[in-house]
């Protein structure tokens, strides 16, 4: 005997069906990149604004011997529990021929190069703090979250890719991931680990 559904289950499927979408879209748009992986040749920015009013290509970074690109955000809670770790991590190596530069691809408000300045300037960022307005650049390499970290070689390929350290509260960090991967490419020895899962809010891709 079928029983029939009452309007109050009715509604109450609809409606869940109804908030499933956001997520559902998402999913879908945070499976639509795929991390490039090491040993690729990384992809090229060319012109991307920065904070500082000027504008920005790789090709200006000729002459680092290793290149940090680190895909972050103003607004996600995970990106801005590093902030000061990447500040730490630019000024620190800024001497051994490392450059450090972070990319923002949102396109909200909150996202976009106005509020970037704002938030560089109240927490004192010591690197480079650039838009992608075209969300080109992001989806070249792949990226899914913020943060999601590159470190480029010598010849501009990646060596290592995913998340900055094995945790998002620094107190708890036992593996520096970017760290280690930018020693031993100074050091002229193999990246001991070449890839990890980067966690972190998705991107959004539109």
């Amino acid at each position: 005997m079928h029983s029939q559904m009452g309007p109050a289950k009715s509604f109450s499927r609809v409606a869940l069906w109804a908030l499933s979408l956001p997520l559902a879209f998402v999913l879908i748009a945070h499976a639509a990149v795929t991390p490039l992986g090491p040993g690729t040749a990384a992809p090229t920015w060319k012109e991307l604004p920065g904070i500082d009013g000027a504008k920005h290509s790789l090709a200006d970074l000729d002459d680092a011997k290793v290149v940090v690109v680190a895909f972050t955000c103003n607004t996600c809670p995970f990106a801005q529990s590093y902030e000061e770790r990447f500040s730490t991590f630019a000024k620190k190596y800024a001497d051994r021929g490392v450059e450090f530069v972070a990319i923002n691809c949102n396109l909200d408000e909150d996202d976009l190069l106005p509020a970037m300045k704002e938030r560089a300037k109240a927490q004192g960022f010591a690197f480079p703090y650039l838009h992608d307005a075209s969300q080109s650049v992001g989806r070249a390499f792949g990226a899914k979250v913020t943060p999601h970290l590159y470190v480029l070689d010598k010849d501009r390929k990646i060596a290592y890719v995913g998340s900055f350290d094995d945790a998002r509260k620094p107190e708890r960090v036992t593996k520096e991931y970017v760290v280690d991967a930018v020693e031993a490419l100074l050091s002229g020895k193999e990246v001991p680990v070449a890839k990890t899962r980067a966690t972190g809010c998705s991107i959004r891709y539109e």
